[in-house]
């Protein structure tokens, strides 16, 4: 049975850093762009302020998009809010986003460990644990969110778990080992593989799918790598290119735009 945020025809659409190849990462104006092409899934990273506030950004420190430099978690929010990724665009946190469009899925990448013990509360005020995807390069942010959160919330498979379903053989004499793995798995309601594109070979995804795992690759930017991507079974594809994907898609019969768009 699917959780309630993969319940969306395949392949799903991840607008990556809200499609970074259109407007500046992480930015309202990169999100709406996805939203009014019909995205139906955004991914975004998250960030904890010195005063407590979880905001969408990607680095831990300003210096490379924005014209501030050093940590962005030695500032308070009333000094992010001042800065501008690119020059122009403001720092979103990452609640405004979730409430902005009530119909929209966010995957939440955990870049520090003082936002996980933010996102709770985010998540308790916009009532949006069936909204979300947590991941996370860290396996130890993951375990930790996972003991914070007071309610299921759909988690993306850490770094050890991927490594479990690469070293995955797939022959009979296996299957007690996939089983109780994909019984873990589910106990701690990882869902999904979020890959790159070097990992996410025919072998990986048949051997992710046996054990009840979607497969999402990323960054992929380019139209033959979205092709051959599809074409070996993934779940899902991240992009900045977010108008390429949904033409690819469509090319493909395969674009599900979210309920209520009006894009083809």
């Amino acid at each position: 049975m699917r959780v309630p945020f993969l319940d969306h025809p395949r392949p799903i659409a991840f607008a990556h850093r809200g499609g970074a190849a259109h407007a500046p990462e992480n930015s309202w104006a990169a999100f709406e762009h996805a939203i009014k092409l019909g995205y139906a899934y955004l991914e975004t990273d998250a960030r904890a302020t010195a005063d407590g506030k979880l905001v969408a950004f990607h680095d831990r420190t300003l210096d490379r998009v924005t014209d501030a430099s050093g940590p962005l978690n030695a500032l308070s929010y009333r000094e992010v809010a001042a800065l501008r990724v690119s020059g122009t665009e403001p720092i979103p946190l990452i609640e405004d986003l979730i409430a902005a469009w009530p119909d929209v899925r966010f995957n939440i990448d955990l870049k520090d460990m003082p936002g996980i013990s933010l996102l709770p509360e985010v998540l308790r005020r916009t009532e949006a644990w069936d909204r979300v995807c947590v991941t996370s390069f860290s396996g130890n942010r993951l375990r930790t969110a996972r003991g914070l959160l007071d309610r299921p919330v759909c988690m993306a498979a850490s770094p050890t778990a991927i490594a479990g379903v690469r070293c995955n053989v797939g022959t009979s004499a296996r299957w007690p080992q996939i089983r109780l793995l994909a019984s873990f798995l589910a106990r701690a309601c990882v869902h999904c593989a979020q890959v790159p594109g070097t990992v996410a070979t025919r072998t990986f995804v048949r051997r992710a799918h046996a054990l009840g795992l979607d497969v999402h690759v990323w960054t992929i930017n380019d139209r033959a790598e979205m092709i051959r991507y599809l074409d070996l079974g993934a779940d899902g594809i991240m992009t900045d290119d977010v108008d390429t994907l949904r033409d690819v898609l469509i090319e493909r019969g395969q674009w599900h735009p979210r309920v209520g768009s009006a894009t083809p």
